[in-house]
Formats: C-alpha cells, sequence, structure tokens
C-alpha cells in the first residue's frame, strides 16, 4: 500500500464547493478524506477518527482556522495546512504561530495543493525530535556533540546559532515565523525582538550558504519568516 492510500486527510472549510473539489481531488489520490464545516465539528472528527494531516479554512463560524490550529497543536503534532485568501495575511501569520505548518493562498491549484499534502506527510512520518543525529540533505548535525557538516564539511556555529539551525533542521520545509524562532530558541520573553532572528539568520547563511546573497538554504517567505530547504542529498 501507498503511503498516500494509508493516509487519512480531514478537511476543514465551510465553502460547500471547495469542500467538494478537496474532497473529490484528495480521494482520486487515494486518500481517505473526511470534512466538516467548522472548528468544533472538526475537533470532534479528529479525535474520533485520528486523521494523518489537517486542511483547513482560515474564516470559519463557531471556530476559526487560527483557534483550530493552536487546538489541535496543543493535543497532537499532526500536520496542519491552511488556506487562506490574499488579505489574510495577519491571520496566516497567526495561524503559524499557533502551529500550522503550511498555507495555500486561495484561488490556488489543486497541483499545488497536493504537492503540499504530500510534503507535510513525508516531514511528519520521517520526524522524531528524539534523533541525536539529524541528516537531511546536505547537512548532517549531531545533537549531543554539538557539531554541525554542510555538504560534508563540518561548520564552526556559536550555540544559538546552532540552536537556531537544528530547529531549521527539524522542520525542513516548513514554514516557521519571526516569532516562532524567537520562542523556541530564545525564549518567550523575546518574542517580540524580530531583529534578532534577522541578524543570526543573516550570520548562519554567511557560514552555511554557497552565495549569501542568493541563499539556497534559508529562504526568505515575505512577511511571514523563512523555509528551511536541506537540498538533495548527494
Amino acid at each position: 500500500m501507498s503511503e498516500t492510500e494509508a493516509a487519512k486527510v480531514l478537511v476543514v472549510d465551510d465553502e460547500p464547493q471547495i469542500t467538494k473539489v478537496l474532497r473529490a481531488s484528495l480521494m482520486a489520490e487515494g486518500y481517505s478524506v473526511r470534512a466538516a464545516t467548522d472548528g468544533i465539528a472538526a475537533l470532534d472528527l479528529f479525535r474520533a477518527w485520528s486523521p494523518d494531516l489537517v486542511v483547513t479554512d482560515l474564516s470559519m463560524p463557531e471556530m476559526n482556522g487560527v483557534e483550530l490550529c493552536r487546538t489541535l497543536r496543543a493535543a497532537s503534532d499532526v500536520p496542519i495546512l491552511v488556506l487562506s485568501v490574499t488579505h489574510e495575511e495577519e491571520k496566516k501569520i497567526e495561524a503559524l504561530d499557533a502551529g500550522a505548518d503550511d498555507y495555500v493562498t486561495k484561488p490556488f491549484s489543486i497541483d499545488e495543493l497536493l504537492a503540499r499534502v504530500r510534503a507535510g506527510l513525508r516531514r511528519w512520518r520521517s520526524a522524531s525530535d528524539s534523533r541525536k543525529i539529524i541528516v537531511v540533505g546536505d547537512f548532517r548535525l549531531d545533537l549531543d556533540g554539538r557539531r554541525v557538516f554542510v555538504r560534508g564539511q563540518e561548520v564552526h556555529l556559536t550555540p544559538k546559532e546552532f540552536d537556531l539551525l537544528a530547529f531549521f533542521a527539524k522542520n525542513p520545509g516548513r514554514i516557521l515565523t519571526r516569532r516562532a524562532l524567537l520562542v523556541e530558541v530564545w525564549g518567550h520573553a523575546y518574542a517580540d525582538q524580530g531583529e534578532s532572528v534577522r541578524v543570526f539568520v543573516s550570520q548562519l547563511r554567511r557560514k552555511i550558504e554557497l552565495d549569501p546573497s542568493n541563499p539556497r538554504y534559508l529562504v526568505n517567505e515575505p512577511w511571514v519568516g523563512y523555509r528551511f530547504d536541506p537540498g538533495e542529498p548527494a
């Protein structure tokens, strides 16, 4: 059985036409799909069915997508993909800070959404924060020894640079907001000091990128944060 045939996807959206299209497209790929029209109904389905991934709209009655993300993330590490419209930039960032892994902006192509679903499931299945060694793309991190190898060459990082890169390496391909990075690496007291992230990302780029002015690994997500693309293993 393929990974898509084994995967269960919960779709949460109060627009019947979108739900219909998503359900049909996901089922055509072999996923098992169930749908809810609001966050409260989604939570009931989530508890009863234990899906492998959640696709949710942001603007919904009863409980919006941001609150749903926050509630799900408090209980599970299930991948969450949010659907937003262009003017919902602030809500999109809130959702990512609340625990969403990725987003697609409406109107979206089904091919893009399916690709993001596949990527989310791959990351979830391979993720394990308890690993002592992280090998991903061009990177190898020894968490106990606090050593980093990029393209086979050791790179010397400061303690905070290492912590920041380790968090990126545990979340390859996932959009991470500046606030999420600050809370994880510096603590809640630093949640509003976005300049610290920009400075340390710049320092990391100088050490790990072949061309820091045209970053390949630490990619900007405008107005949101960063996405770590570790490259393909040699």
